[in-house]
């Protein structure tokens, strides 16, 4: 398998609104690539038509060579704000349980081998320690640990982040970045990360999905960090700089 998604003029639409066209592009399995663009553009869209929680309204979309499907266990995802709809009493252990038994809940549903693997995902995020903890007093960093965790416990080929790094300090936002890093070099995951902010994730990405107008486009990042295409993404003047270790950041 060498291919990720591929997307042959795909569209995305929400209640009957194409909100994209014309994407067409093959993301490559083993990248690490983000998504970017203006509020509304449509990229929690992109995940949800991976997911198969939404449909493709036109085009071709393969993901991992197959059709999009819901459930598709070679595929972990991390939607924004899960910790909103998950309660205030849930365990750690039992929320990642949960991405690995699925509807088997209770004591009944859990063998040695979901034991095992539970707690391989913890120990992957460095979360093992808060594994008796709920999640609800957890910190932010902490939290977005235990969600990649839930989202790992399947062992996937592709992991799905929507705005990992949203409400975290600059420390926290880090400490992520560089847990996706060591993630992706340990399990050669192919990783789509939705993101408004680039800087934070500028040095382990290899290409970017930027929705501009009303078309999906790829690109390495080394051409999609360009002060006139991001000035123009954004509707902001955004400059790119280099340092003279040639490091990239924008700033507006």
């Amino acid at each position: 398998m060498t291919d990720a998604l591929v997307l042959d003029g795909v569209s995305a639409a929400r209640g009957g609104d194409v909100i994209w066209s014309e994407g067409t592009f093959t993301v490559a399995c083993g990248a690490i690539v983000g998504v970017i663009g203006p509020n509304g553009s449509g990229k929690t869209t992109l995940l949800e038509m991976a997911l198969g929680l939404l449909p493709v309204p036109s085009g071709s979309l393969t993901v991992l060579g197959e059709a999009p499907h819901r459930g598709n266990p070679r595929i972990g995802y991390v939607p924004q704000n899960y910790t909103a709809d998950i309660g205030e009493a849930i365990r750690c252990r039992d929320l990642v349980t949960l991405g690995r038994t699925g509807t088997r809940w209770g004591l009944g549903g859990r063998s040695g081998a979901d034991r095992a693997a539970v707690d391989t995902a913890l120990t992957a995020v460095s979360a093992l320690d808060v594994a008796g903890r709920r999640v609800s007093q957890l910190s932010g960093g902490q939290q977005q640990r235990v969600a990649i965790a839930q989202a790992l416990v399947g062992d996937p080929d592709l992991l799905l982040l929507d705005e990992p790094l949203a409400n975290l300090d600059v420390r926290n936002q880090h400490e992520i970045v560089e847990l996706l890093r060591d993630l992706h070099a340990a399990r050669s995951v192919t990783i789509l990360v939705v993101v408004h902010d680039l800087n934070p994730l500028l040095s382990i990405l290899d290409a970017a999905i930027y929705l501009l107008d009303g078309h999906a486009h790829y690109g390495a990042i080394g051409d999609v960090v360009d002060s006139e295409l991001l000035t123009h993404l954004y509707d902001t003047p955004i400059k790119v700089v280099r340092t003279a270790q040639g490091d990239l950041f924008t700033r507006s």
